[in-house]
C-alpha cells in the first residue's frame, strides 16, 4: 500500500463534521491499514477559547481526544477504501489509557498520529498520540465503529 496525503476537501469528503467541530485540517501521510498523521492548526479564533479559559486560553483535552478520534475515522475510511455514503460514518465508541502531558495553546500546530491496532467484529482499535513541536501532549487508545 502506498502513503498518501489528504487535503481539506478530502477530509470534508470523509468526515461528516463541520465548523466548529471539524478538528482535522489535513492529512500529511496515510498508509491504509497501518497509520495516519494529520494536522490541526489551533488558532485563537476557536470558539472554545472564549470560555476555556478567559485570560489563559487552553484547548480542552476532550477536544484533543476528539481530534484524534476524527483522525481514526479518516484512517478507517481510507483502510476500507470507501467514502461515506448513505449516512455511513465511523463513530467514537471507546477510550482507554487517556493521558494529558502538556496544554495545547493558541498558535500551536497539533500533530495527530494514529496507528491501527486491530479490528474485532465492527470495532476498530487505535493507538493515538497528539504532539506539538515534537513533544507529546496527549496519548490514548481509541475505538471507532460504523454508525448509522
Amino acid at each position: 500500500m502506498s502513503e498518501t496525503s489528504i487535503d481539506i476537501q478530502g477530509v470534508l469528503d470523509l468526515l461528516p463534521h463541520r465548523y466548529p467541530f471539524l478538528l482535522v485540517d489535513k492529512v500529511i501521510s496515510c498508509e491504509p491499514g497501518k497509520c495516519l498523521t494529520a494536522i490541526k492548526n489551533v488558532t485563537i479564533n476557536e470558539p472554545f477559547f472564549q470560555g476555556h479559559f478567559p485570560g489563559r486560553p487552553i484547548m480542552p483535552g476532550v477536544l484533543v481526544v476528539e481530534a484524534l478520534a476524527q483522525a481514526c475515522g479518516l484512517l478507517a475510511f481510507e483502510t476500507v477504501g470507501e467514502t461515506p455514503g448513505g449516512g455511513q460514518v465511523f463513530v467514537f465508541v471507546g477510550i482507554d489509557q487517556a493521558r494529558f502531558k502538556k496544554p495545547v495553546l493558541p498558535g500551536d500546530q497539533l500533530t495527530l498520529k494514529v496507528e491501527f491496532k486491530r479490528r474485532i467484529r465492527t470495532i476498530w482499535k487505535f493507538s493515538t498520540t497528539a504532539e506539538v513541536d515534537g513533544q507529546v501532549v496527549a496519548t490514548a487508545e481509541l475505538m471507532v465503529a460504523p454508525g448509522q
